[in-house]
């Protein structure tokens, strides 16, 4: 067996709650803004941070919330959202966060599968917030005036403290939902340990200067990226988070400007733009120390157009939702980082490659799938006992589906997936979802769904179809858009005769993905 470890020293982990750990030294840090909504300007300072989570979950357990319990946040960023979780996790709950961007039927079934009793949301999702009330048994909160829902200023308007949980560390925390190796999304359950020992490795790497940073969070909150590695980890830090609703370049630009960011969380998309798009021409970044990528790989050529423009280094991460999320980053010295790695296992963390075939580990240099062993890995799919057998295996190894391989001097490279997810722009999508709407179509015989590369998103649904009826690929297209979130609409559908599939009946995905498109919008 030939295991890959950290070439930083272990880091201790201690037996502490995630809001202690996050706020500890919030009080000491006195008026520094914590959250700064980017609209409106309107500051929350570190000092007054720890009052208002108290004061939102003793509200929560005025309302019957306690331990175990599950709260959804169905929203776009903004300040209170960071309370809310907060809040959550003091009384022992469990926050379960969903895209802005997901279908009334998507929040039903997540609301649904994790048991969640109430509802985060904002003014902007209050038809589907409602619609999702209407037919799930969950009492709704808005960040802001809403009719129907309980505003949740009213939350933090008593005061109060919350009362005493006898609460674990082991306990469930977060409870975001990934599609995994394969297959519909399953909610990750994620501990308290999970998240500080995440939080703890990340900065032992060299992420964010403790009280010097400023970040412009416009990575949204829901996902594992925007929540761990930008507003939990921001917080222990004690940076200012600029907080952005959604991502507008021009927006972004000047957010960066005004507040003089020093850290700019990104993704593969944003480094594009920055690197190639003209509104980036002559703005000042000379307060930006450096750029830290995840949620998707990132080419060197790329990395060194954007690094030039934007004159800074770039630091890129890697990991998965199972594993809270990080597990590699590259070093925070240029100097020292290789072209093209995702970088080196964090503290604590140790890797494997191995052939997914044989099960043997490969040799330095050779491709394999990569896997993954420390105290950031998942507790397990929720109520999801064999997907979760499937993936952590006896021995505590996450089978995390890419496939990769490390040099002589440990460095990691990500050169594809065995697992059937699509990456849009960061955001993942079951091609197994996509083929049940495509199949649901009268018109439709078979369907298969592969990703497609693509220079800005990264990657795009694909989808080939075999046709029993009439129907044209717009209209299939039309069709699907109509029934699934926006980022996970198909942008380009063939008509083939057939689907090529393996003998025990397993879609052929690289046949396909090897097939040149020919319809397109």
């Amino acid at each position: 067996m030939r295991i890959y470890r950290s070439p930083y020293p272990p880091v201790d982990i201690p037996s502490t709650l995630l809001t202690d750990f996050v706020l500890e030294r919030a009080h000491a840090r006195g008026h520094r803004p914590a959250l700064i909504d980017a609209a409106t300007g309107r500051a929350i300072a570190y000092a007054q941070l720890p009052g208002l989570v108290d004061r939102a979950s003793a509200s929560l357990a005025r309302m019957g919330i306690g331990k175990g319990d599950v709260c959804a946040i169905f929203s776009p960023n903004t300040p209170e959202y960071a309370i809310a979780v907060l809040a959550i996790a003091r009384l022992g709950a469990v926050a379960t966060t969903a895209s802005p961007m997901c279908t009334r039927d998507d929040v039903v079934k997540q609301l649904r599968d994790s048991g969640a009793r109430l509802l985060f949301t904002a003014p902007v999702l209050a038809a589907t917030a409602l619609d999702v009330a209407a037919t799930t048994p969950v009492d709704v909160v808005s960040f802001g005036a809403m009719a129907g829902a309980r505003a949740f200023d009213d939350l933090l308007a008593p005061a109060g403290s919350p009362p005493p949980a006898s609460i674990d560390p082991a306990d469930l925390v977060a409870l975001p939902y990934s599609s995994g190796t394969t297959g519909l999304p399953k909610g990750v359950m994620l501990s308290h340990r999970n998240l500080v020992a995440n939080i703890l490795q990340l900065d032992a790497s060299g992420h964010l200067r403790d009280g010097a940073d400023t970040l412009v969070a416009f990575l949204p909150f829901f996902h594992i990226y925007g929540l761990v590695v930008i507003m939990l980890d921001g917080l222990r830090s004690g940076a200012t988070i600029v907080v952005m609703p959604r991502f507008d370049l021009q927006d972004y630009v000047d957010a960066v400007e005004r507040y003089r960011a020093t850290v700019l969380h990104v993704v593969p998309p944003v480094v594009l733009a920055l690197a190639k798009s003209p509104l980036v021409e002559g703005r000042d970044f000379s307060s930006v120390r450096k750029l830290f990528s995840g949620a998707a790989p990132l080419g060197a050529d790329l990395t060194r157009q954007c690094c030039a423009r934007v004159r800074c280094s770039l630091q890129q991460g890697y990991g998965m939702t199972e594993a809270s999320p990080v597990t590699h980053v590259t070093q925070d010295d240029a100097a020292h980082v290789v072209p093209g790695s995702v970088g080196v296992p964090i503290p604590n963390t140790e890797c494997r490659v191995v052939d997914p075939v044989s099960g043997a580990d490969v040799a330095p240099g050779e491709d394999g799938e990569i896997w993954i062993r420390g105290p950031q890995v998942m507790r397990g799919y929720f109520n999801r006992p064999a997907e979760t057998r499937a993936t952590v295996d006896a021995d505590g190894w996450l089978h995390t589906g890419d496939i990769g391989h490390a040099d002589a001097g440990g460095h990691f490279f990500i050169v594809d997936r065995l697992k059937e997810l699509i990456k849009y722009k960061g955001l993942q999508i079951a091609p197994a979802e996509l083929e049940a709407v495509l199949l649901s179509h009268p018109a439709v015989a078979d369907a298969a769904v592969v990703p497609r590369p693509d220079e800005e998103a990264g990657e795009t649904p694909h989808a080939f179809v075999v046709l029993k009826g009439a129907a044209t690929p717009d209209e299939l297209m039309a069709f699907v858009a109509e029934r699934v979130a926006s980022y996970k609409k198909i942008r380009r559908l063939d008509v083939i005769d057939a689907i090529p599939k393996s003998p025990s009946g397993k879609i052929l995905r690289r046949v396909l993905r090897e097939l040149p498109a020919r319809a397109s919008v």
